[in-house]
């Protein structure tokens, strides 16, 4: 009996052999041929590409086989590359959309199957529900072209992408003066799609590019998942301090996210990194527009947006929902609580080398370390503090969201609660304008509760009586 493939915020993610199988991926390949073919796009380009998993590869030229067997013609990237990328490569090469396999941020048992469209952008809600409408229900319905014979055919066609995304992130920020500026940097792409990136960047002048956890490991050593959050970045932290970098920046497995530590190995959590990149663009670069926001995300952004007179746009938590209000309102930046950002003037994806290239040019423009630049922001906004709790669970979830739906808490960590906000999850807004939020993750069985909170003090407190709400305690 087949199984069920659910498309979550992301596309399709399973555990390797388990549920993610070559049939089963042959499968979504042909579910989203058929979406390509109802849109009008029969003969059309679409890009596939990989990053270092297990088998990785192969799996990217089992989609592309079945793509070309169905109607369809593929750029199929020559190795592993990072997924802002392989989005870009959409928009270079005027394709109709794109097939990432990637499990980013999850556990090394794990690989996933991500889509997007034309520009580049996650797919929306209704389009994931119209491609997992598509798949069919056996291989036995899937028809593919063999790779070899599509080469031949011209149908399949290697290619590299780097070229096109270089040139283009030359006309988004200018990358001598960080070259010039001599400073020493940390990366550490998590044994992903992200190596090497920097160093080609940025090589060749006084700025010193060190790199660790570099080359391909499908187990990704000393991390539990390639997912620039503590606990996983302790190493890279540890290793700032040793070698007196002046920042570390970290990519996840597929590089469309970015974590940054201070010149004294202390973590900027995601909330913050968001608040320093629109502090950046808004007031360093002077440039305007919305802000783009999940809910999971900082209430910094509103406060940067009532400063520089631009509008807060609200969304569930996902690129899903992002991009598509990116392109709606023609965003200056858009971003959620994960640690992912896409900016204007690019693909409305997530991108976790451009994030880091925007965060050392507001280094070198504005000669601060990377706490001095944190002091900076909360001189504008106040400090703000965050934390989140993610737990398992098994079976159904709808006993959980039952016992939430029928919480109605005066109080959360001592605070007056103020109101609810269900727009995914359950987000309680408490009196100094910091909030918890509840929801179930879209890609694994897991429970995340969050908070931020103008009160240093009260972040565990607020986490606990979340957990207590949730039925986790």
């Amino acid at each position: 009996m087949a199984r069920d493939i659910q498309f979550g915020t992301d596309g399709w993610r399973g555990k390797i052999a388990e549920d993610y199988t070559f049939a089963n991926v042959r499968r979504c390949a042909k579910g989203f041929a058929t979406f390509l073919l109802k849109h009008g796009h029969k003969n059309k380009w679409v890009v596939v590409g990989h990053d270092k998993r297990f088998q990785s590869e192969h799996f990217a030229a089992a989609v592309a086989e079945v793509l070309a067997g169905n109607g369809l013609r593929v750029y199929l990237t020559d190795g592993a590359s990072p997924t802002p990328v392989i989005a870009y490569s959409v928009v270079a090469r005027k394709a109709v959309g794109a097939v990432n396999v990637t499990a980013s941020h999850n556990p090394y048992h794990d690989n996933g199957f991500k889509v997007r469209d034309e520009n580049g952008g996650a797919i929306n809600p209704k389009g994931l529900k119209e491609i997992e409408s598509f798949i069919p229900l056996t291989e036995d319905e899937v028809k593919r072209l063999d790779l070899a014979d599509a080469k031949r055919q011209g149908l399949i066609r290697y290619f590299d992408p780097d070229p096109d995304y270089i040139e283009h992130i030359q006309t988004l920020v200018d990358l001598q003066p960080i070259k010039d500026a001599g400073l020493r940097v940390l990366v550490d792409p998590m044994w992903g799609n992200g190596a090497g990136w920097f160093p080609k960047l940025l090589g060749g002048g006084k700025t010193e590019i060190i790199e660790i956890h570099n080359t391909r490991h499908p187990l990704f050593p000393e991390m539990s998942r390639p997912e620039p959050i503590p606990p996983n970045i302790d190493i890279g932290l540890r290793a700032t301090v040793e070698r007196k970098a002046d920042v570390l920046l970290i990519n996840d497995g597929d590089a469309d996210r970015v974590g940054f530590g201070d010149e004294n190995g202390e973590f900027i959590n995601q909330l913050r990194a968001y608040g320093l990149l629109a502090y950046y663009l808004l007031e360093v670069r002077g440039e305007r527009g919305p802000i783009v926001k999940t809910i999971s995300t900082t209430k910094m952004l509103n406060k940067l947006a009532e400063i520089y007179a631009v509008p807060v746009f609200e969304t569930g938590v996902g690129f899903k929902y992002v991009a598509p209000k990116m392109l709606e309102t023609q965003a200056l930046i858009g971003g959620e609580e994960s640690g992912g950002y896409a900016f204007k003037g690019h693909v409305p994806e997530r991108d976790g080398i451009l994030a880091g290239l925007y965060f050392l040019d507001m280094m070198v423009k504005l000669k601060r370390k990377p706490s001095q630049l944190l002091d900076l922001l909360f001189s504008k906004v106040g400090a703000h503090y965050y934390d989140r709790i993610d737990t398992h669970f098994e079976g159904e979830s709808k006993e959980k969201i039952e016992r939430i739906l029928a919480a109605d808490p005066e109080t959360i960590g001592g605070l007056r609660v103020t109101g609810l906000l269900t727009i995914d999850g359950y987000q309680f807004h408490l009196e100094d304008g910091g909030w918890l939020l509840i929801r179930f993750s879209g890609t694994e069985p897991i429970i995340r509760v969050y908070c931020e909170t103008t009160h240093e003090d009260k972040v565990q407190a607020i986490l606990q009586d979340g957990l207590k709400i949730a039925g986790i305690k």
